[in-house]
């Protein structure tokens, strides 16, 4: 009869009892995983059946179900994209952005703005004067013929939040940012060429996902240019936005390397509004309240 390490008192002897049936269970786990490569090497189907079963539950994979999940097949968002406020960047207009920050911005968040801009080939950085409010600084830009314009504001001098106004008729995103890295910050970083990047998208999956993934796609230009070989990325997990930017290089035709080239920084969705900027009058067509986080396994995009 085995003994159980809870009815030892002496707490020496306790922990050798605990230790040996811990190396016998690894014993144990060892020679069933040695069996079972035995047999998968001689019948390698049980090897698939093996695979195919033992699949991961994760967050993701548990999510719960949502009515706003968009389907394939789903007839009723794909026409209704076609007259949306970003049909005309996706028949042909291309796009023009006006990058700027918050008013008297500190140094850092002027570097990351230049880092930022390099994201997009049509954009351009203006200084922005302390007389300017955004809606003004709205009006200018439609004025000029700009697609979108991106706010990039700061907290105790460093930048925390992104605005990006799609023009003429909107809609207003505002994201949280954070976990901002640039070029010089991560290691075996590359030079960003002048090349128009390709652009990759995941995980936006419901009807709010996908009016996210539009307006990001909407700020890069139609066609890439292959031959510089950089992708930008727009990775949603769990509601959560990663960003990252690199250059690809293939190995021999069978390998591809990856690398970095930055800035790198994770976005947060904290409202998305309809029309372009008015936090006073503005009709909201989603906004984030913590009450709305009922469980882990709830997720928006």
């Amino acid at each position: 009869m085995p003994v159980d390490p809870k009815d030892i008192r002496n707490k020496m002897k306790r922990s050798e009892v605990v230790n040996k049936l811990r190396m016998e269970k690894a014993r144990d786990k060892l020679k069933r995983r040695m069996k079972t490569r035995k047999e998968e090497e001689n019948n390698p189907e049980l090897k698939e059946e093996r695979l195919a079963a033992n699949v991961p539950q994760t967050l993701e994979t548990l999510r719960e179900e949502d009515e706003t999940l968009v389907a394939a097949d789903d007839e009723e968002v794909f026409a209704s994209e076609e007259t949306d406020e970003f049909a005309s960047y996706f028949n042909g207009t291309p796009p023009k952005i006006l990058v700027t920050t918050s008013r008297r911005a500190n140094p850092d968040t002027y570097e990351f703005a230049n880092e930022f801009c390099t994201i997009f080939p049509d954009a351009q950085f203006v200084k922005r004067g302390p007389q300017f409010e955004v809606k003004k600084i709205v009006e200018l830009a439609i004025g000029r013929e700009y697609t979108d314009v991106i706010v990039i504001n700061e907290d105790k001098k460093k930048p925390n939040a992104i605005t990006v106004i799609h023009l003429p008729n909107g809609p207003t995103a505002h994201f949280k940012l954070s976990s901002v890295k640039l070029n010089k910050e991560i290691r075996g970083h590359g030079t960003v060429g002048a090349h128009k990047p390709e652009l990759i998208l995941n995980n936006f999956n419901t009807r709010l996902g996908h009016s996210i993934g539009r307006m990001f796609a909407s700020l890069f230009p139609h066609v890439p240019e292959f031959k510089g070989r950089q992708v930008a990325t727009f990775h949603n997990q769990r509601d959560f936005i990663f960003f990252r930017r690199h250059r690809y290089i293939f190995k021999d035709g069978k390998r591809c390397d990856l690398q970095e080239l930055g800035p790198r920084f994770t976005l947060k969705l904290k409202w998305l509004q309809k029309g372009t900027f008015d936090t006073r009058y503005g009709d909201y067509e989603w906004i984030f309240k913590p009450e709305m986080e009922t469980s882990r396994r709830r997720f928006f995009l």
